[in-house]
């Protein structure tokens, strides 16, 4: 419980809301009575623990995480590096914004498909199409952020000579917090869908890999099982690493805003 009592915790919000879809499945899937089509969530958790237990499940959910986190860092740090920069410079914003619009409207799988027949078959080629498709994204997220900052903060800093560095790491980032975590959320939900794609097309492990192979069986149970486990893990990520950084990267600038306001 947390304050006022008979408030449910976030923890206990979320656990409901998680358990309600998985009542609505369980639900459909009696109504279907067709486990072909739509196995029960127990027939899924079944397939989910031997597979496990081979190994096969930790072999490919491993693959995928690591290119998954790869094409994450890659795009993050190259799309917050644009996004800074095109928003401190309107001059050149005004320049580059039709590439930006042109890499917002070219279809992942045309990305992934061109980097195929350019680059091969191989890891780089695969790590480079995700992290294509993602970086425009994070780039007009942080570019608007950046377009946002507060004028009165940056006039201080500006006042009290700053460096650079320090005014990047102290005024600029605090503020675009908010942003940052957005582009992490949104990006790491788009990223593993586009990775998956990936190793449909043209990968020889990973889930996506996997999904492709059962979809050839007409083996839903394990699509469904094989693609559950990568939610699980996004889940895990969202509510164990996301959230709690979030919290914490907004309570100083709000310190410093006060400070700032006084």
């Amino acid at each position: 419980m947390q304050g006022n009592k008979g408030h449910i915790s976030d923890t206990g919000v979320v656990a409901l809301s998680l358990s309600s879809l998985v009542a609505m499945w369980a639900l459909a899937a009696w109504m279907m009575a067709d486990p072909t089509v739509l196995p029960t969530p127990m027939a899924v958790l079944r397939i989910m623990w031997d597979q496990t237990l081979s190994g096969a499940l930790p072999y490919h959910l491993a693959a995928t995480l690591g290119r998954v986190l790869i094409a994450f860092f890659l795009a993050m740090v190259i799309g917050m590096a644009l996004g800074i920069t095109l928003g401190l410079s309107p001059r050149l914003n005004r320049w580059v914004n039709p590439w930006i619009v042109v890499f917002l409207n070219v279809p992942a799988l045309v990305v992934i498909v061109l980097c195929y027949l350019w680059l091969g078959l191989n890891e780089v080629a695969a790590l480079i199409a995700v992290s294509v498709n993602k970086t425009a994204m994070v780039v007009v997220m942080l570019r608007e952020g950046t377009q946002n900052l507060s004028r009165p903060i940056g006039e201080m800093a500006q006042v009290f000579k700053m460096r650079r560095l320090t005014i990047l790491r102290h005024v600029i980032l605090p503020q675009l917090a908010p942003y940052i975590s957005a582009s992490a959320r949104n990006g790491l939900a788009v990223i593993w869908k586009i990775v998956l794609v990936v190793e449909f097309l043209g990968r020889g492990n990973g889930i996506g890999f996997q999904i492709h192979m059962y979809f050839q069986l007409f083996e839903t149970g394990y699509v469904m099982a094989y693609s559950l486990s990568f939610v699980a893990v996004m889940l895990l990520i969202e509510y164990a690493i996301l959230v709690p950084l979030e919290g914490r990267s907004r309570r100083p600038f709000s310190a410093k805003t006060s400070v700032a306001q006084t």
